[in-house]
């Protein structure tokens, strides 16, 4: 599978991402250089928006214009409904539950088979969750070092109001609704993204 090997702090401050939206707790150091001020073009800031999303969830071309046909194919408005199935790909819940530090750490935890969507194993990153889906570490895993530690530390991370995590049970989480716009944890102009695609 091809992957995206630039740095990721460089690729942050080209696109204007906050680190911490990355689930990275670093600053980037770049010293300031000659700034160019030329004005961007409509098709330039249309790119950097489908990039900036692209790179926060962490997909490729060919899968994140999938996304969009679907979501083209779907009722609602279009741009929130692409921003929808994003947000319920299984290694972003992971993520946004705080079983994993970043979505591309939980992607990985997601790959090797460490969570069941209610019970049954799923080790694809990539899978939509849906309403009522019950997350949780395998039994097997939980007795790792990984996630031993994530009980030790009793460190609650507030989930979005769409999903939903027990502090009596701090490896699951149940999806209670479906996400929205204004549950994203980073601004994002999606309606650019729409132009470039309906062009």
């Amino acid at each position: 599978m091809a992957k995206n090997m630039q740095p990721y702090l460089k690729r942050c401050a080209t696109l204007g991402i906050s680190p911490a939206v990355m689930g990275i707790n670093k600053q980037t150091n770049r010293k300031p250089g000659p700034q160019r001020r030329s004005k961007k073009s409509e098709y330039a800031l249309q790119l950097t928006e489908k990039q900036k999303v692209k790179f926060i969830y962490g997909v490729l071309e060919k899968q994140f214009r999938s996304y969009y046909e679907k979501a083209a194919r779907m009722k609602g408005n279009t741009g929130d409904e692409l921003m929808t199935l994003l947000e319920r790909r299984l290694d972003n819940v992971v993520f946004r539950l705080g079983l994993a530090s970043t979505r591309r750490e939980a992607r990985q935890l997601v790959n090797h088979g460490h969570f069941t969507v209610n019970g049954k194993r799923v080790n694809i990153p990539s899978y939509l969750v849906k309403l009522d889906d019950v997350i949780a570490v395998c039994d097997k895993s939980r007795s790792s070092v990984k996630f031993k530690k994530l009980v030790e530390d009793d460190k609650f991370v507030a989930a979005p109001k769409w999903l939903e995590k027990s502090k009596n049970a701090p490896l699951e989480g149940k999806v209670v609704a479906m996400p929205g716009r204004d549950d994203l944890d980073f601004d994002v102009s999606v309606n650019l993204i729409v132009e470039l695609y309906s062009k």
